[in-house]
């Protein structure tokens, strides 16, 4: 199912690498607690079912994680959580860099006019050298 805009173009979201890296860093900077904030602006941005689950899963783990580790009341840590926060933020920040964001689109080049190419107009180019156009 896609999401189509008034004009019935499919939503697209793009983003260069110093974006990607943003939020890549702001999932590591928080040490995981705000790894749904991402796929919140995406799903709000693009509007793609696909997106807001995303989003659901990831807003899941948090309201599991944080009770889950307010409870362990072993001295050194819970060993189990902490594979399963290091594993959710590279398993986010994989799909930050390289899944979720659209691949940029880049203009196609303009066709060239060259000798007997036909121009905009619907007429022959042009060839130096000859006098009368043939």
């Amino acid at each position: 199912m896609t999401i189509s805009t008034a004009t019935g173009a499919e939503r697209r979201l793009e983003a260069g690498w110093f974006q990607r890296l943003a939020w890549a860093a702001l999932v590591w900077v928080s040490l995981g607690f705000l790894v749904w904030v991402p796929f919140l602006y995406v799903a709000i941005r693009r509007g793609r079912p696909s997106d807001w689950g995303a989003f659901a899963s990831f807003t899941l783990y948090e309201c599991v994680i944080l009770p889950w580790s307010l409870v362990t009341e072993e001295g050194d840590g819970d060993a189990i959580l902490g594979v399963v926060v290091v594993v959710t933020m590279l398993m986010a920040t994989g799909l930050l860099l390289f899944a979720l964001f659209d691949a940029r689109t880049r203009p196609a080049p303009a066709p060239a006019y060259g000798a007997g190419a036909p121009n905009p107009y619907g007429q022959p180019t042009y060839q130096q050298g000859s006098p009368y156009g043939r």
